[in-house]
Parts: structure tokens; sequence; C-alpha cells
């Protein structure tokens, strides 16, 4: 067990996740990628989870595996399906030993009136923003639990802190995020299980860069005003957060570091919730 010296003097070393396996779903790209290969990097076995063309999502499982040296498996559960989620975690766990982190990233939005918002978008985003969360959950936790170790992380946002109209599914979805995370946390308080909620601000993705350009055409503006005064309107630094840096927030949630780190809301949003 390390001392309080060498927590402090080396809080992450390479390769401390030697042997341990990480799910992350909805990982094929994004925010869900970075973390895969933020964990790939410190020696943790990866389950990827997600959509996209079967080839591409072929080599990124084969590239992420010679580049680490580590096992990469591919699941293409959908997320709007309990079935499917709980199979997806029982054959990650049988073909690597286990699942010793769980990172709850899959999520989709929509943005329109609550009073025209669809039925169906309503069911939808809650089903895989939140209700999925619940599912992985509660297949991997079990075994965690006769490990006495894991790490269960998930992706709430600033939308989990704070509202913003005409997203009314996307904000009470983050928000039950919270509350799952707080539930889980006191449950697993006496183990070496944490349960934590990272709550990002506005992300450089792809799908990010694309509303970029929709809104400049909308609006007639230019690339960089449309960042600052649309997108960054609520982010007081006015820059994005970059995915990589959700991969290392990653990372030491799952050192020993952050083993007292339990129930939060971590926000990474350049100060927006600081209002």
């Amino acid at each position: 067990m390390p001392t309080s010296k060498d927590l402090l003097a080396s809080p992450v070393t390479p390769g401390f996740l030697d042997g341990k396996a990480a799910l992350i779903t909805g990982s094929t790209s994004g925010i869900g990628l970075a973390m895969a290969r933020a964990l790939a990097a410190a020696g943790a076995d990866i389950v990827i989870n997600g959509l996209g063309n079967p080839d591409e999502i072929e080599n990124l499982r084969s590239e992420l595996a010679q580049e680490f040296g580590v096992q990469v498996i591919y699941d293409g559960a959908n997320m709007l399906k309990e079935s499917e989620i709980t199979a997806m975690v029982q054959k990650a766990a049988d073909q690597l030993d286990g699942i010793d982190i769980l990172i709850n990233n899959a999520g989709i939005q929509y943005v329109s009136p609550i009073d025209e918002f669809p039925a169906q978008k309503w069911e939808d985003i809650i089903a895989i923003n939140m209700s999925s969360n619940f599912y992985t959950i509660r297949a991997a936790l079990p075994g965690m639990k006769a490990r006495n170790w894991g790490r269960i992380i998930n992706l709430s946002s600033a939308h989990g802190l704070v509202a913003s109209p005409f997203k009314s599914a996307y904000v009470a979805a983050k928000h039950g995020v919270m509350g799952l995370t707080k539930t889980v946390a006191l449950e697993v308080a006496e183990t070496n299980i944490t349960c934590n909620a990272i709550c990002p601000g506005y992300v450089r993705t792809p799908l990010v860069e694309g509303q970029i350009e929709e809104q400049a055409k909308a609006h007639s503006m230019n690339h960089d005003d449309v960042i600052r005064d649309v997108i960054l309107a609520a982010q007081p630094n006015k820059r994005f957060v970059e995915v990589e840096e959700l991969g290392q927030i990653a990372v030491f949630l799952c050192s020993d570091a952050a083993r007292s780190i339990n129930g939060s809301d971590l926000p990474v949003e350049g100060g927006w919730t600081a209002r």
C-alpha cells in the first residue's frame, strides 16, 4: 500500500493500471475515445463501445491495442436496450477477467422548447444519458465488490449542475446522473470502490465543430465569433475543454491519490458554474 508521501510525490505512475480492465461507453470518438486512450496508456485493458463504420472501428481497436500493448475489445451494445447493456458488461468481464473501471460516457442531445419536444426524443435521451448508467453500474458493481476495488466515472455535464433553456431532457438526465452518482458513492463508501461524475462544459469534439459551422451559416457570423459569442457564451474562459484534459482527469480518478474522492461532481467548464 503506498504511503501518503508516495501519493503526494507521484499520484499517477506509468503502467499503474496494469492488470485492470476498463469499459467506456460511447468511446469510438470524442471524449470516450480520449478516455480510452488515456487509460490504455496507463496500462488498462479496454472495452470500447459506440457507433461507427465497422471497418473503421476495427482499425481503431487494432491501433489502440498495438500502440499501448493492451487488450482492446469492441462491443456494439445499443445503449437504449437493457439486455444488450447487461450482456456487454458480462461478456467484457468474462473476456478480461472482470471490469475494474467503468466510464459511462454515451450520450445524445436534442434541442427544442419543451412544449414542442418530441416524446420519443425525451425517452431516448433519458434512456441513453441516464438509464444506461444505472444498467452498467448494476451489472459491473458485483464484480468490483468481489475484488474490493473499482472506479465508476459518470460523464455528467455543466448541465448536471445548472440549466439552459430548450434542453429539458438533457438537463433532466444529467441532473439524474448526479443523483445516481451520489447514491452509488454512499453505497460503496466502506469499500475500495468510488463513484464520481465529471461535469464538462463545451468540449472540442467533431460534433461541436459541426455545430459551429451550422451556427455560422444560420447567423451569418464567422467561425471565431460563433465560438466566442454563441457556443462559449456561458463559459468564462472562452475556450473549449479539450478531450485530452478529460482523459487525464479520468486517469487521476482511477489512481490511489483519488481514493478519497467519492460522490463528487468535478466541474471542468472554465468557470461556468462559478457564476
